[in-house]
């Protein structure tokens, strides 16, 4: 394939070069994935004017995001896994992210660990925070976040359980992995991709294994992740990380005008609103269908994110015209990074700026910061 001009064309590529389970990871739904495959065709409902004769010069992308400076309102969303679609995956992802000056962050359940991607950025990332039982692990993972200088803290707020994904338990996916002929096969019709994972060391769970307790190694982590999530989590934990953390604090997962009003409360400096990609409640509404009424909700009072489903830079402009601060992609630079590593990652980045700048001048705008709900034709939210 020559350079790939979409998202679409970096999916392929990472289908075809990285083993299916992990491929598969990335790219599935919970139960029957309604709620996945709506994130995405809930944006081609919305339609855009198109407007000529306006000045398109000296056009700005530029914005921040929870007081940050960004190239553009979007950052790498957190991703498990990331390190088992391309060796290394998340120290590459961040360097990339920080040379195209978005924010990147980097999940719990990371491959590469916080001090792996501290060691190859020399500006701050973000880190996501998934709240376990295990409150003492929680409180010296905070303070590696710090140690780092994290310069915002992400809490998940939507996986007390883990959804039910099919593709996963289908595919065997598991912490040891199962020794599978199906396994062994995707390993050996990806050759390039053992090739490199053989090259690293970091084949494991960095910000766990050999920081919770009593877990060593793979086979001590499956068990403790199995037990760990807490489903009595609530806002008063949210509250304990806020005065614990100290520093800027954005809520993932909200997807209800409640929760994002109770959000606001707590004081956080920013909410997601998110149904963590299609992975948790399937039969939810998209994202970008409850962006608007939250907005209204909270929006006065708290800067509003959103994820799930965007593809392309249209995408970003359609979440900023409905009233979004930032957006997050994670499959869209999975699919780079699987494809092509660190160049596919860059590459990523470059094709939802370039369909975003392009977009935003045939709308008759030159400035992102001006973006609203003007530049729409209609609406079915």
């Amino acid at each position: 394939m020559s350079k790939p001009l979409t998202i679409a064309d970096l999916k392929k590529l990472a289908r075809r070069r990285v083993p299916r389970m992990f491929f598969d990871y990335a790219d599935s739904g919970a139960w029957t994935e309604g709620t996945y495959r709506a994130n995405e065709e809930d944006y081609s409902k919305i339609k855009l004017r198109q407007r000529v004769l306006v000045d398109m010069t000296d056009r700005s992308l530029e914005s921040t995001m929870v007081g940050q400076k960004v190239s553009m309102p979007v950052a790498l969303a957190p991703t498990g896994l990331t390190g088992m679609q391309h060796a290394d995956g998340e120290m590459l992802a961040a360097k990339a992210a920080e040379e195209f000056g978005v924010p990147f962050t980097l999940s719990t359940m990371s491959i590469c660990s916080i001090e792996d991607v501290a060691s190859v950025t020399s500006k701050p990332f973000w880190f996501q925070l998934y709240v376990m039982k295990d409150r003492g692990f929680i409180e010296r993972l905070i303070g590696r976040a710090k140690a780092a200088n994290c310069s915002a803290l992400v809490v998940t707020a939507d996986l007390q359980i883990l959804g039910q994904r099919h593709k996963d338990i289908r595919n065997g996916l598991s912490a040891p992995p199962k020794p599978t002929l199906d396994a062994a096969f995707q390993l050996v019709t990806r050759p390039r991709w053992c090739l490199e994972m053989l090259g690293t060391k970091r084949r494991s769970f960095g910000n766990i294994v050999g920081h919770a307790s009593n877990v060593s190694d793979l086979s001590s982590l499956g068990a403790w992740t199995a037990e760990q999530f807490d489903p009595r989590l609530s806002w008063s934990d949210i509250r304990w990380i806020k005065d614990l953390w100290g520093g800027k604090l954005i809520i993932k997962g909200i997807l209800d005008e409640e929760d994002a009003r109770a959000a606001a409360d707590t004081g956080a400096d920013a909410i997601i609103v998110s149904n963590h990609g299609g992975r948790q409640l399937d039969g939810a509404p998209s994202s970008i269908s409850m962006l608007p009424k939250i907005v209204e909700a909270v929006g006065d009072r708290i800067e509003v994110h959103v994820d799930g489903g965007i593809r392309s830079g249209q995408d970003v402009l359609k979440a900023v015209a409905l009233g979004a601060r930032g957006t997050y992609i994670g499959r869209p630079f999975l699919y780079g990074l699987g494809a092509m590593g660190k160049a596919g990652v860059t590459t990523a980045l470059e094709i939802i700026r370039n369909e975003l700048d392009i977009t935003m001048a045939l709308c008759g705008k030159r400035d992102i910061q001006t973006i609203d709900r003007s530049i729409l034709a209609n609406t079915s939210f």
